[in-house]
């Protein structure tokens, strides 16, 4: 759906609109178009992958101007795809596109307007923490919005074009001219000044039957079918530069006074059409006008209102595929709509990242934890494959991916799936990252999964992360809330774009965002971590290229106790994984290699980095034997006798704190 370069043309006649001060009414809210135009209209990073805490302060802002005005807001997100398949044609070609403009934005730094791959999930999280309501439809949102917004008597806020040709009785609100930045007040009463738009005015200025709209719409161009024999901007008024073809149409429209008439008309222009041809253009026509029908009720407003869960639609293709336990977590938004793709359509659209054509798809790296998924979600049942959308080089390709159908999987049912075991559900979530929950306990909650998911992606991201990627990652996780205060390095959208940095992170977050719905649909075995408090893709960024280029980190690492031990425990369960694995993987090829330096080596120099910027005396001490624990437990296994003798050599030094600090500040390599 969407009428092309309609919202354009209304700006075009500014006299459509009328001035409003909306206050102290409900606000039914696209949230998918919320979400785009919050991020790319707040001038936040597009190609470090994401400014996610200052995306969490925009959405507070916008909430907290919304409750300031007396407004209360009904959010309302788009869920899986139309299960006919009208937008596969619209779907498959933006995809193409998004794949050509994030190869620009990598390979030029250029600004794409491609949503970094984490931010829907801030938006939510923000959202449910501040307490807005949220629903996420089965389907796409239009109708629903329109048919809420209907009933209760309230606009719509939204720039998308479909909204300017349903007939809402308390009509658009445009998210462009909505400048909730600039509240104002008349009296006690604070009230945020827009631009409302309504049919009504529309059809008067452009001299046009009511009842047209939809017709207008369809012949414009939809999901159905498209009208590329007929030039509109002919009918367009005299005199003009560049014809319109959406007035032209317009213009052309005032001849007619009902909708068959105007649509036998539209065949005409056609040219010659076989009888067959002409029912089928028709027919789908038909089908684009029947898109601006509002039924009579909403199933939103008694989700809303009293949590009745929405039913879900009776379609003959996909009845009994979707379990009833699921309907209340994907009404909420707990569950991600790409669920319903995989159950409905056997299909899984994967996002496209800024990242350079040249590299493989990051999605690749995150692939058999959606396989587990599948597995998950499919059973037994046929086909055994989902057709996955990703690209290869700058083509856009329909991959056919086997699941994951073994161990506890096969003892679980989709259907009462909600009542497993927890521990067989926890079990299949760390099964799938390859990490065992022993190794995650010693960590605050936030923190299992993340850290989980990233001894994961150290195992698999091609071409494997270096020593410098690791410990921005690392130090990220552990202090990025002190870098939202401090804002210490330089913005890294100065920076040029360094497409070995941005790929390597990019697999990290797809595999997190993977992990984080696979996490959904076992029903949170783990806790879900709050990404804005999480991870800055652009801190991590700036963080490799202070080290690339022998800058002092300083102040940054000067941290308090508790992000220190975070540090100290990741460091030793990610060296403890690395060093299994890499055990597991010299001894399945038998080879007598020599000893590889360790992570840990460089990532415990950064931990006495920390210490030693302290102020606390009795904490560098405290500190210091940390280390030396944290060092002698991991090197228990798997560590040559030059690193043991390292060790010790360190324990000596502890005893005399000024030397300590003296002698690592002039070992460290990131000073």
């Amino acid at each position: 759906m969407g009428v092309q370069g309609l919202a354009t043309l209304v700006n075009t006649y500014p006299q459509i609109y009328r001035d409003v001060r909306f206050m102290g009414r409900r606000l039914v809210i696209d949230g998918c178009n919320l979400l785009h135009l919050l991020y790319f209209n707040s001038g936040l990073d597009q190609n470090h992958g994401g400014e996610y805490a200052a995306f969490e302060d925009v959405i507070e802002k916008f909430v907290i101007a919304l409750r300031d005005c007396r407004i209360t807001p009904y959010v309302v997100l788009d869920g899986g795809t139309d299960c006919t398949d009208k937008k596969l044609e619209t779907l498959t070609q933006r995809a193409k596109d998004r794949i050509i403009k994030a190869h620009r934005a990598a390979a030029e730094g250029s600004q794409e307007r491609i949503l970094p791959l984490l931010a829907k999930l801030v938006f939510r999280q923000t959202l449910d923490r501040l307490e807005v309501p949220v629903a996420q439809c089965y389907g796409e949102a239009d109708e629903q919005i329109a048919t809420l917004a209907n009933e209760w008597q309230c606009p719509v806020l939204s720039n998308d074009s479909d909204f300017y040709i349903f007939e809402l009785p308390a009509g658009l609100l445009p998210i462009d001219h909505f400048k909730w930045e600039a509240v104002e007040q008349c009296g006690s009463q604070k009230y945020i000044p827009c631009k409302s738009y309504n049919t009504s005015s529309f059809c008067i200025f452009f001299n046009i039957q009511h009842h047209l709209l939809p017709t207008f719409a369809a012949l414009a161009g939809n999901d159905y079918v498209k009208l590329q024999r007929t030039s509109w901007a002919q009918f367009a008024p005299a005199g003009r530069e560049k014809p319109n073809r959406l007035e032209g149409l317009l213009c052309w429209l005032r001849d007619f006074q009902q909708p068959r008439e105007a649509l036998e008309a539209a065949l005409g222009l056609m040219g010659e059409l076989s009888k067959k041809s002409k029912a089928e253009v028709l027919q789908g026509l038909s089908l684009g006008m029947a898109e601006y029908q509002i039924p009579p009720s909403s199933y939103l407003k008694m989700f809303f209102i009293h949590k009745v869960v929405p039913p879900f639609p009776a379609v003959e293709k996909t009845a009994g595929l979707v379990p009833h336990w699921m309907l209340l977590p994907l009404a909420e938004a707990r569950l991600c709509g790409d669920i319903l793709d995989v159950l409905q359509l056997r299909r899984m659209p994967l996002p496209t990242p800024v990242d350079h054509g040249d590299m493989p798809s990051a999605c690749l790296t995150s692939r058999p934890i959606r396989q587990v998924m599948y597995g998950l979600l499919l059973g037994k049942a046929k086909p055994l494959q989902v057709e996955e959308r990703d690209r290869e080089g700058l083509e856009l390709k329909f991959i056919l991916v086997q699941r994951t159908y073994k161990g506890v999987i096969q003892r679980l049912d989709l259907n009462s799936l909600d009542k497993a075991d927890p521990s067989e559900r926890l079990q299949v979530l760390l099964e799938a990252l390859g990490v065992p929950e022993a190794s995650l306990n010693s960590l605050p909650p936030q923190l299992r999964l993340p850290v989980a998911v990233t001894c994961y992606w150290l195992q698999r991201a091609q071409p494997p992360p270096d020593q410098m990627m690791l410990k921005a990652l690392l130090l990220g996780l552990t202090i990025v809330d002190t870098w939202r205060q401090r804002a210490a390095l330089h913005p890294a959208n100065k920076q040029r774009l360094d497409v070995n940095v941005v790929h390597a992170f990019n697999q990290w977050q797809l595999c997190l965002k993977d992990s984080i719905q696979l996490n959904q649909v076992l029903g949170y075995p783990l806790p879900e971590p709050q990404i804005a408090r999480l991870y800055e893709g652009t801190f991590v960024h700036q963080l490799v290229h202070v080290m690339k280029t022998g800058g002092r980190l300083g102040s940054l690492l000067k941290s308090d106790r508790s992000s220190v031990k975070r540090y100290q425990t990741m460091v030793f369960i990610v060296h403890q994984f690395y060093t299994q694995e890499t055990s597991k993987s010299s001894e399945t090829q038998k080879t007598a290699t020599a000893p590889q330096r360790q992570p840990l080596d460089d990532l415990t120099a950064d931990l006495q980095q920390m210490f030693t910027l302290h102020e606390d005396e009795e904490f560098v001490t405290e500190a210091n034997s940390a280390v030396t624990a944290l060092e002698d437990l991991s090197l228990h296994d798997l560590v040559s006798v030059r690193t043991r003798y390292k060790t010790k050599e360190r324990n000596n030094r502890c005893k005399i704190p000024e030397m300590s600090r003296k002698e690592e500040c002039r070992g460290l390599d990131i000073i």
